[in-house]
Parts: structure tokens; C-alpha cells; sequence
């Protein structure tokens, strides 16, 4: 393998999940998943965002600072790589969405705290999908706490990640998965495979899955 930490991140409902756990399976690589429906404040941002972000976010920032370094610190000799369904920086881009600016940037200085203490992965897979796609795959899987979710939070998570694309340093291969069917369609996961394993010196890499 290329890469030896591979982050898979996108907008809720984009498939970073399901696309971790087949990506995992075919390169036989140690496996991360965020349990985002353990927060204990979800709920209860979706009802009530202003009063219950800050708690969510720093929840959040928490557990993933301590799953992935408590993960990442074990050489695990059985594994080639490992995928995680998350990125670490997500943590910044929902704070910067869903935080009033002070809070903002007392939320930015716990996270710069952190930020260095932990491996930055060698490639990030990022997933784009219409926000109605998105919609969609959020209403089919039917979880309680996220009917709350409109359009224009998608649409504003949607354009945060894009300037954040355009912006950082990190190796990423950009997938358009309006059309993807990873699990009844197994070319499209040979596709990402193949841009995992090509030796493409760019930065960034765009395509979309047929």
C-alpha cells in the first residue's frame, strides 16, 4: 500500500461509512468508525442548535481526538492500512458552521491544541453528492434525530468542505458520487481503487463514478 492512513470524509448521507468498510474489506486494512450517534447532545442540537452546539462539537472534537489516538498509536502487524470514515478537521468545519463566532474561537484554540498530537492521514477520499442526494440517503436510513435536517444546513456543510477542498494540503482524491451504488456495484469500488493505488503526482484528483 501507498498510503498507510486513509480518511474518507463528505457531507452527512454521502456514504463515507459503507465506502470505509468495503475499501477496508478489499485492501484487508484496519477499520475506524466514528460512532457519531453517541453523542449524547444530537438530539438535542437538532431541536435546539443555538443552546445545544457547543456541548455537540466539543463532544465530538473529544471522542475523535481520543479514538484515533488511542487507535492509531497500535502497530498492528495483521494490516496493511488503515480507513477511517472520518477526518479530524472535520471537527473545525461543523464548529465554524454551527458555533457563534466567540465560541468559535475558543473551540479553534482546543482544537489547535490537539491538531498536532495526532497523525495526519496520507490521503483524504472526499465525497460530493447534490444536497438532494444527500437528503435522500439521510431520509432512507431513518434515524430519528436527523429528520430535523434541512436543505440549507447540507447546502451550508456543502460549501464549507468545498472551500476547505480548494484551500488545505493534504492529498485527496475528490469523488462525485451522485450515481454511486457501492454496494450492488462493485466496478465503482474498483474505480476508487485504482485511484487509491495509481501513482498520480497532483494533489488533487476530481472524477465521477458512472
Amino acid at each position: 500500500m501507498k498510503y498507510h492512513f486513509i480518511s474518507i470524509d463528505g457531507n452527512i448521507g454521502s456514504g463515507k461509512t459503507t465506502l470505509a468498510r468495503l475499501l477496508a474489506k478489499r485492501l484487508n486494512a484496519r477499520l475506524i468508525l466514528e460512532k457519531a450517534a453517541d453523542n449524547p447532545f444530537l438530539p438535542a442540537f437538532y431541536e435546539d442548535p443555538a443552546s445545544e452546539a457547543f456541548p455537540l462539537e466539543l463532544f465530538f472534537l473529544a471522542e475523535r481526538y481520543k479514538q484515533l489516538k488511542e487507535r492509531m498509536k497500535v502497530n498492528d502487524l495483521f494490516y496493511q492500512a488503515t480507513i477511517a470514515d472520518y477526518y479530524f478537521g472535520k471537527c473545525l468545519l461543523f464548529a465554524k458552521i454551527n458555533l457563534p463566532e466567540e465560541e468559535f474561537r475558543l473551540f479553534a484554540k482546543f482544537y489547535e491544541s490537539l491538531l498536532p498530537q495526532l497523525q495526519q492521514p496520507d490521503l483524504l477520499i472526499y465525497l460530493h453528492a447534490p444536497v438532494h442526494t444527500l437528503k435522500k440517503n439521510i431520509d432512507k436510513r431513518n434515524r430519528s434525530f436527523e429528520k430535523g435536517i434541512s436543505l440549507n444546513y447540507l447546502h451550508q456543510i456543502q460549501e464549507t468542505y468545498s472551500d476547505y477542498i480548494k484551500q488545505h494540503h493534504l492529498k485527496t482524491i475528490y469523488i462525485d458520487v451522485s450515481n454511486a451504488d457501492f454496494l450492488r456495484n462493485e466496478t465503482h469500488i474498483d474505480i476508487v481503487l485504482n485511484a487509491i493505488k495509481n501513482n498520480a503526482e497532483e494533489t488533487r484528483q476530481f472524477f465521477s463514478l458512472p
